[in-house]
C-alpha cells in the first residue's frame, strides 16, 4: 500500500532547499511551456493551414512537447486538397496513421487540423460519441467545439457584430481572461480616454484582427475611483494591408476567423457577466438586477447549446441518470426533498415549485472520477457538481444551503 505526503518533510526542507527549489522552478517552466504550447496549437484552429506527412508526424505526434496535444487531436488529411478524410493517431508499429471512424486508416500526403465547421453535423456528432467512448481528454474543445456562423443580423450591420453587445462584466476578471486567450486589452479606468477599451487579437496566421469594444460602467459611489464593471459592445473585424488594417465586412472574413473570434467573446461573456456570480443576487446593485434575471435564464449561447450535448452523451453515463433530464434550457434534477433547475447558460439553480433562487458555490473537483472530454469548460464541471449534490439533497449539511431549502 502506497500513500501520498500532504507536504514537503521539514527535514527534507532543510537538507535540501536548493534542490528543492531547483526542483519547483523547473516543474513551474515546464508547466509555461506546456500551456504556451497548447495556446499555439489551439490557435492554428483559425487557420487553413496544412503541413506534409512527415512534418506533421514530427511536429504533432513524436515532438516530446507538443506531442501530448497532437496525439489527442482529430487531423484530417488528403491527397488533392478537396476531399479531406478526419481521423485520429494512431501508431502502427513504427509508423504513425489517421484512423477514421471505421478504424481504416485514412489515406493522404496533406493533413491539416480539423474543426467542425468545415465538416458535417453527422460526422461532428459521430466524433463527440467517439472521444466520449474512447475516454479522450482533448487539450482543449475540439469535437464539442462550438461554431459560429454568420446571423442575419449580422448580415444587416454588415461591418459590426451586436452578437455579445450589452452583457454586464466583472472587469477585472473579464481583463485577465481577454489576456490570457491572447487578447491585447488596455485597461479601463477614470481618466481622460480610459472608459472605453478596444481589445484585440491577430486570427488566421496574422492575416486578420478582431476587435472586441467595451466600456467602464461608472460606480454609484463618487468616492469609488475602482472599475468593478464593464458593459460589452461591437466585435468588428479588419485585414491586413501591408503596414495598415482595412475595416472588413463581416461576410468577407473566413469562416475559421470569425467563429474562433465569436467564440473568445462568448467565452468572455460566459465567464465573467455578472449572471454566472451565485453569490451575486444576494450583494450585486439593484441597477444589474433586471439584466441578471434576463440573463440567467436567457436563451442558450452556442457554448451553452455544445455544453448541452455534451451532457445528453454524459448523463447516461452517471449514477444520477434516473434522477436527471434535459430540458431546453435547464437540467431537471429530482432530489429527494424537492426538485431543480440548473441553466446551462449561467449555472443558476432555481428551485421548483416556486421558481426561488438556490445559492450554491460548489467545490472543486465535485465531479469525482467522471472523465469530461475536454479541459477548458469550468462551467459543465460545476453544473454537474451541483447535479450531483442536488440529486442527493437529503445529505446536504451546509447550514446556509438547508436554511435555503426551507424557505
Amino acid at each position: 500500500m502506497t500513500s501520498s505526503l500532504k507536504g514537503v518533510p521539514v527535514a527534507l526542507k532543510e537538507t535540501h532547499a536548493d534542490e528543492l527549489k531547483q526542483l519547483r522552478d523547473g516543474v513551474k517552466g515546464i508547466n509555461a511551456t506546456l500551456t504556451a504550447e497548447r495556446q499555439r496549437v489551439e490557435a492554428l484552429l483559425s487557420e487553413a493551414r496544412t503541413w506534409a506527412y512527415p512534418d506533421w508526424v514530427s511536429r504533432f505526434l513524436d515532438h516530446p512537447i507538443t506531442g501530448t496535444y497532437g496525439r489527442r487531436l482529430i487531423w484530417e488529411t488528403s491527397t488533392d486538397g478537396r476531399d479531406w478524410s478526419a481521423g485520429l493517431p494512431w501508431e502502427d508499429g513504427d509508423e504513425w496513421t489517421i484512423a477514421g471512424l471505421d478504424g481504416r486508416p485514412a489515406r493522404g500526403d496533406r493533413v491539416r487540423l480539423w474543426h467542425p465547421i468545415r465538416a458535417g453535423v453527422d460526422e461532428t456528432l459521430a466524433w463527440r460519441e467517439r472521444v466520449l467512448a474512447t475516454g479522450l481528454t482533448q487539450p482543449f474543445k475540439q469535437a464539442f467545439r462550438e461554431v459560429y456562423l454568420l446571423t442575419p443580423a449580422e448580415e444587416r450591420t454588415s461591418s459590426y457584430s451586436n452578437r455579445f453587445a450589452a452583457h454586464i462584466l466583472r472587469y477585472r476578471q473579464a481583463n485577465a481572461l481577454m489576456r490570457a486567450r491572447g487578447w491585447q486589452a488596455g485597461y479601463l479606468g477614470t481618466w481622460d480616454g480610459g472608459y472605453d477599451s478596444e481589445a484585440t487579437k491577430l486570427f488566421g496566421g496574422g492575416a486578420w484582427r478582431a476587435s472586441f469594444h467595451h466600456q467602464l460602467v461608472d460606480t454609484d459611489d463618487p468616492r469609488d475611483y475602482d472599475v468593478h464593471y464593464c458593459s460589452t459592445d461591437q466585435v468588428r473585424f479588419a485585414r491586413q494591408d501591408g503596414a495598415t488594417w482595412q475595416p472588413a465586412p463581416l461576410a468577407d472574413v473566413p469562416l475559421l476567423v470569425f467563429t474562433e473570434a465569436m467564440r473568445d467573446v462568448d467565452l468572455f461573456v460566459g465567464v465573467t457577466s455578472i449572471a454566472t456570480d451565485p453569490q451575486w443576487a444576494d450583494r450585486g446593485e439593484d441597477r444589474f438586477r433586471d439584466y441578471w434575471h434576463s440573463t440567467v435564464v436567457g436563451a442558450l449561447t452556442p457554448s451553452a447549446e455544445v455544453r448541452r450535448d455534451a451532457l445528453a452523451r454524459l448523463l447516461p453515463r452517471m449514477a444520477i441518470a434516473g434522477r436527471v433530464t434535459l430540458a431546453d434550457r435547464y437540467l431537471h434534477v429530482r432530489g429527494n426533498l424537492r426538485g431543480y433547475r440548473i441553466h446551462l447558460g449561467s449555472g443558476n439553480i432555481m428551485m421548483e415549485p416556486n421558481d426561488a433562487y438556490l445559492c450554491i458555490v460548489p467545490a472543486r473537483g465535485g465531479t469525482g472520477r467522471l472523465h469530461l472530454p475536454f479541459e477548458d469548460d469550468p462551467m459543465l464541471s460545476t453544473i454537474l457538481s451541483k447535479a450531483i449534490m442536488l440529486a442527493a439533497d437529503d445529505t446536504i449539511t451546509d447550514p446556509t444551503v438547508l436554511r435555503q431549502l426551507a424557505s
